[in-house]
């Protein structure tokens, strides 16, 4: 016998996590214990619920009524954006494993989930439009789409820009992807169909099974991709190692010609550094679609910029990856429960 609790929310329901977890290979029968999180609030509401998650982590939010007494006998917890708090795992002594249907990790005791050894598998719900909104961005930033495209609402009809002694198209360009995830690998695809140069960082991945996969990438250490690409592209998580990891001592590395794409999390770059960079003009700019605080505030200086795209967080925003995310972590968990190995693992 096995027992899931799952807990839903106000982007992924608890009747869909239901769904997918009668759908796991685990030990029959398996009993599911529903909670919900939030799940009545409207989004904005609940969007304030998340970036108070994101910014301050799962102590900082209240938890289901009743969900420690059900984690006292649950085998495994599947969970979206819910909080996992440590009250939580210290309430789950016999926990074999947690899933959540997303990328990021900052709802989860992550430290708490080291200590206690629980494998912890996520899925990159949304990584297929991450993907997609990546390279879009590249194109809006190098080629000016998205200045032109603000200043003709405004009356101008502009033909100069920032960036005018470089413009190229993508292929004469060289991409530099900090982070081999699965979004990553994603974005190389497109790129190597794009016929674009790759170059990448990525100390933990194992490079001849990239290379079995077919990826056309040349390794790097950090400072030579910060050196050498024209594109720089950010694709890892925020932890203690990653945050501010991209600082002044590489902004200064970078060509004048150069660019950078943060379609990640806003704490892996420094922003006082990138705010310098791009005021002074020591590259040729940079596209965001996460920012330190949102929504982002009238006086923040990156608004005060004219070499800067920023989009408003919505990269994996489209009408399918999130509701559906729990059937993607259930056939995650399936090939995990058979192979024992994953690459939605998370190394802790």
């Amino acid at each position: 016998m096995s027992k899931i609790v799952v807990v839903g929310d106000g982007l992924v329901s608890g009747e869909t996590l239901v769904d997918a977890a009668q759908q796991l290979n685990v030990p029959q029968p398996i009993e599911i214990e529903k909670f919900n999180w939030y799940a009545d609030l409207n989004k904005e509401q609940f969007q304030e619920k998340i970036k108070l998650i994101e910014q301050k982590g799962p102590e900082a939010v209240e938890i289901p009524e009743g969900i420690l007494e059900a984690l006292a006998t649950a085998d495994y917890l599947l969970v979206h954006i819910a909080p996992i708090s440590k009250a939580m795992l210290a309430a789950a002594p016999q926990l074999k494993l947690i899933g959540t249907c997303r990328g990021g990790l900052e709802h989860i005791a992550t430290d708490e989930v080291k200590k206690r050894e629980i494998p912890l598998i996520h899925v990159i719900r949304n990584a297929e439009p991450v993907a997609d909104f990546t390279i879009g961005l590249m194109y809006a930033i190098t080629r000016n789409i998205a200045f032109a495209h603000q200043q003709v609402m405004q009356g101008a009809w502009p033909k100069q820009f920032p960036n005018d002694p470089y413009k190229t198209t993508l292929a004469n360009l060289k991409v530099g992807l900090v982070g081999l995830g699965y979004i990553g690998k994603l974005v190389v695809k497109r790129l190597n169909a794009l016929g674009v140069e790759v170059l990448a960082y990525d100390p933990f991945v194992d490079q001849e099974k990239i290379a079995a996969e077919g990826l056309q990438i040349t390794f790097v250490d950090l400072p030579d991709l910060f050196r050498t690409a024209d594109i720089v592209s950010l694709h890892v998580r925020v932890t203690p190692e990653t945050k501010n990891m991209i600082n002044r001592d590489l902004f200064d590395l970078m060509p004048p010609s150069s660019y950078l794409i943060n379609t990640a999390r806003p704490d892996i770059v420094n922003k006082a550094d990138l705010v310098e960079t791009l005021k002074n003009y020591k590259i040729s700019g940079a596209a965001l679609d996460v920012v330190w605080e949102e929504p982002i505030k009238k006086d923040d200086p990156l608004l005060a910029l004219d070499n800067i795209v920023i989009t408003s967080h919505i990269a994996g925003d489209t009408i399918d990856a999130i509701p559906r995310s729990p059937y993607l972590l259930k056939e995650v968990l399936n090939d995990y429960f058979e192979t024992n190995v994953s690459d939605m693992l998370i190394r802790l």
